[in-house]
């Protein structure tokens, strides 16, 4: 387990993610989500990682209350990325130690973590998965 305290981002990220763009129609990222079986997408503009969305995102367009009207369904479908995604996210950088990775995923309980360089570009994205085999792996090179 000593290994693993030492293990950073870049050594168990995903390096090639898709991502999508502000303008992307939530049909469009309906069918990514189904096509690819993610949880998350980073949303990019210029080179630069601008937001997160994730299914629970696209879900939160279908929510309503008594107070707030459900417009018909093909208006909320197409809806921009932009109007559903969250700017402000958690990113980590790919020299953060998956300890901090593992903690920030159960307190603020999120799937996957976009992996930033230093240039504010997106290096990869590190999952639950990624960090279960992580553990798994240093605890294999420990016994």
């Amino acid at each position: 387990m000593y290994k693993f305290l030492e293990a950073t981002v870049a050594g168990y990220m995903t390096r090639t993610v898709k991502t999508v763009t502000r303008g992307l129609t939530v049909r469009e990222l309906s069918e990514m989500f189904e096509r690819d079986d993610f949880n998350a997408y980073p949303v990019e503009e210029d080179a630069q990682v601008v937001g997160i969305v994730t299914k629970f995102d696209l879900l939160k367009c279908f929510v309503f209350t008594p107070s707030q009207m459900v417009p018909p369904y093909e208006h909320l479908m197409n809806r921009a990325v932009g109007d559903v995604m969250i700017s402000e996210y958690i990113y980590v950088r790919t020299d953060t130690k998956l300890t901090r990775v593992l903690q920030l995923m159960v307190e603020h309980r999120i799937r996957s973590v976009p992996a930033i360089d230093t240039e504010h570009q997106l290096a990869g994205i590190i999952a639950r998965r990624d960090v279960l085999r992580a553990l798994a792996s240093c605890a294999a090179a420990g016994a």
